[in-house]
């Protein structure tokens, strides 16, 4: 099969040439040659010989079919299929938003949807990948930069994901010979000049770790020195800031053994030998990775006080960490099937393409569930019965919820990790086990989607909280949207001078309900209404409701009182105030009132004092000054939370990070509720927005305001 599929390619691709001179048809036999290298099967193999004769030649999909079988001529189309991207952007619609899906993503889309039909055709796609980029130089300088981008953000995530760490490293290190040449080669050239001291050393380790094993009854072990890689060193360079010596400095060496026994026998006797790094262990065969890996990896220090990394494996899984799903292809000869370890990687990866209706229609939605699901960074974590769950970095405990069931996502209250109460903002790390507490009702908080909460980071999750919140009824939304709303102008201290119908008409709805409805939806969050109401607080000049109490007339001079930067219009000679009933401060809508004695005070135009005043005729036009950002202004807030041991100490904490000083605090306490009035010094407006919403985030807080005028 594979020699008839190697002539017909032959014959198809004559005549036709590489940007490098040489025939296009060595690069679809270098393509079956990495398959080969894989342990692919046939099937896969001959595809991959005639990967790209249906787009680049005159034969058609029924002739492949015919002379090669279905199964073949669908891998081959499937991959050609891949290759095809749109040549305009699609628009994908959703209510009044519209989102542009760019070709790349829609060829991603197209790539993983494929791995969900037959995995096959993804590997082909990496080993066709993999020699192009070994040919890069041939092309364009601006084509290698993006080639090389593309590759190391989509296909090397990708054959880490799936579990091929040999197609992994070599398109990490050719990406960056383009993207980052002069490190690739500084780096390149210092591994040359320290290669002889280097393999002298693990000569030694290799040659005294033989010894102990053998005298511990392993005979049989397999050791080696394990290759430290350009980008590996590079990455972990910029990662802890340190030079090339000291990340180079640690030496790394592979056992392979003949059982899972044995491997545990040879970490004693390495520990025996060196002396263990505390917290420097991982036991991946007790608990492998998703993606199927195993192994132990451990890092020890020798007599010279020098670092070794040590891996431990079997061959089976040494087979499994270099090819991956890949090595799990097996011919199926007289009926057998594949081995439940390549059954067990199967359903593992059409569970990745579970996204829903949304995985076919909108492909921006699909790309971030993937990025999510295979890209990103991953923490492994445990239920309360030792199941693993894979998650991506920086996971909370409302996204492991919503990974165990829906309705557990929705009813989350709490969790615990190793058996203590934390957040639901808490960042997950890798061997904590998760408990998640349950309400008998209710569902998902509408503070979850708030972004700068940090409540939620999986797609999957904030999909899931969108969802629940479409399903109530429209009465629900509005009331739920009239909530949120009013609490977000309280937690700004604005709420008696905006009108909800005014923030309705900063989104541009002609009806309050339908805006209100919308909040309670989901479609526009908190955090975009505070960003929102504050941009145009500070766009607008003047107030409309406080025309009947301003007495305009024409002005002859503006003065500034530089104690407090405020701008007095018409009038000199003056000092000014800060009036001690609303505090205002710059980015407030402000007047002043002119008292006996005492110069002008400067009030929130929302002061019920303001708006209760009769004297409406000793109110004048004030603005803030241009030196307003040098003074400190005194802005009351109330903190109400669930009282804790620690909670004024976390309070504190986090306005001494914002760089605020405290100049008043009172704490009261009333059936297990904790009151916090702080009198703090801030210097502008989004200081105080700030800190407003750091400290909502602090645990067992429940509400954050500024404090309103009288």
């Amino acid at each position: 099969m594979i020699e008839r599929a190697y002539r017909k390619a032959e014959i198809a691709h004559e005549k036709q040439y590489r940007k490098s001179g040489e025939p296009y048809f060595t690069h679809c036999v270098a393509v079956a040659t990495i398959l080969a290298e894989l342990k692919l099967d046939a099937e896969a193999i001959a595809a991959s010989l005639m990967h790209d004769i249906l787009e680049d030649t005159r034969v058609t999909y029924d002739e492949l079919r015919e002379e090669f079988g279905s199964v073949i001529a669908n891998l081959v189309e499937s991959v050609t299929k891949i290759d095809k991207l749109p040549s305009a952007p699609d628009t994908a619609v959703s209510g009044k938003r519209k989102s542009v899906v760019n070709r790349e993503t829609e060829y991603y889309r197209k790539m993983l949807m494929a791995m969900g039909d037959d995995v096959r055709v993804v590997l082909i796609k990496l080993a066709d990948r993999l020699h192009n980029m070994r040919t890069l130089g041939y092309m364009k300088e601006d084509k290698q930069q993006t080639i090389a981008r593309e590759t190391l953000e989509i296909f090397a995530p990708l054959a880490n994901r799936l579990g091929i760490w040999q197609i992994k490293w070599e398109l990490e290190d050719l990406c960056m010979r383009y993207l980052e040449p002069e490190a690739y080669r500084s780096i390149a050239r210092k591994i040359d000049e320290r290669r002889a001291d280097r393999e002298d050393y693990m000569r030694k380790v290799v040659t005294r770790l033989h010894e102990q094993l053998a005298k511990g009854g392993i005979e049989n072990a397999h050791i080696t020195g394990r290759p430290k890689h350009i980008y590996s060193i590079y990455k972990k360079m910029q990662e802890k800031n340190r030079t090339f010596d000291q990340i180079y400095d640690v030496r790394a060496v592979r056992v392979i053994v003949d059982t899972e026994a044995q491997c545990y026998h040879t970490l004693g006797i390495v520990h025996s030998i060196w002396r263990p790094i505390p917290e420097q262990f991982d036991d991946y065969i007790a608990a492998p990775k998703e993606n199927f890996y195993k192994s132990l990896h451990t890092a020890v220090r020798d007599e010279h006080g020098k670092e070794l990394e040590v891996q431990i494996r079997t061959w089976q899984m040494h087979e499994d960490a270099e090819y991956g799903i890949a090595a799990h292809w097996r011919y199926k000869e007289s009926g057998k099937k594949h081995d439940e370890a390549f059954q067990s990687r199967l359903r593992y990866l059409r569970r990745l393409m579970e996204f829903g209706p949304d995985a076919n229609s909108d492909a921006e939605t699909f790309l971030d569930n993937m990025i999510d699901n295979v890209f990103a960074a991953r923490v492994y974590v445990f239920t309360p019965k030792g199941d693993i769950v894979d998650l991506p970095m920086g996971s909370t405990p409302i996204d492991f919820a919503y990974h165990i069931h829906t309705e557990i996502g929705h009813r989350c209250r709490g969790a615990r990790v190793g058996g203590n109460l934390v957040g639901l903002d808490y960042q997950l790390k890798t061997g904590e086990q998760i408990e998640i507490i349950t309400a008998n009702r209710g569902g998902p908080s509408m503070d979850w989607l708030n972004e700068d909460l940090g409540y939620v980071k999986t797609q999957r999750a904030r999909q899931k909280i969108h969802q629940w919140f479409r399903k109530l009824n429209r009465d629900k939304h509005i009331t739920l949207g009239r909530e949120i709303v009013e609490r977000e102008l309280k937690r700004l201290g604005i709420g008696s001078s905006v009108s909800l119908d005014a923030v309705a008409t900063m989104y541009e709805y002609g009806e309050l309900n339908e805006f209100l409805a919308a909040v309670g939806a989901g479609d526009i969050t908190g955090a975009h209404i505070s960003s929102k109401v504050l941009e145009e607080e500070h766009k607008r000049q003047q107030r409309e409701s406080l025309d009947d109490l301003l007495k305009v007339r024409p002005r002859s001079s503006t003065v500034v009182d530089r104690s407090n930067g405020v701008r007095i219009m018409g009038t000199g000679g003056l000092l000014t105030n800060i009036a001690t009933c609303c505090r205002p401060v710059p980015g407030d809508e402000i007047v002043g009132f002119i008292t006996r004695g005492r110069g002008v005070t400067i009030h929130r135009a929302d002061c019920r004092n303001i708006l209760n005043t009769k004297d409406t005729e000793r109110i004048i036009e004030v603005s803030w000054g241009d030196k307003h950002e040098e003074q400190r202004y005194s802005v009351p807030i109330e903190i109400v939370a669930y009282d804790r041991a620690g909670l004024l100490r976390d309070v504190s904490t986090v306005i001494a990070d914002e760089k605020i000083s405290i100049a008043d605090v009172r704490l009261t306490t009333r059936q297990d509720i904790a009151v916090i009035h702080v009198v703090l010094d801030i210097s502008s407006y989004r200081q105080i927005t700030r800190v407003l919403t750091r400290l909502g985030m602090i645990r067992s807080v429940t509400e954050v305001y500024r404090c309103q005028s009288g």
